[in-house]
């Protein structure tokens, strides 16, 4: 199943409440997942990780303050 994220910017987030994002996803299988930002290169047990997500839209940011348009 995570074959199909293989290459693509994903955010792992963990049992603890703690997550990674930034980085691809670069290999998986039965006992651990290979994660690969900028500075490091992860391998984080399946055991620890509640969830992945993928970001497939830029989010529009809320507009702060007041502003004649």
């Amino acid at each position: 199943m995570l074959t199909s994220l293989y290459g693509k910017e994903v955010a792992i987030y963990f049992i603890d409440g703690t997550s990674v994002n930034g980085g691809t996803l670069e290999q998986a299988d039965d006992t651990f997942v290979k994660y690969r930002t900028e500075y490091e290169d992860l391998y984080i047990p399946v055991t620890s990780i509640r969830s992945i997500t993928v970001n497939t839209k830029e989010r529009q940011r809320p507009r702060i303050g007041f502003g004649i348009e």
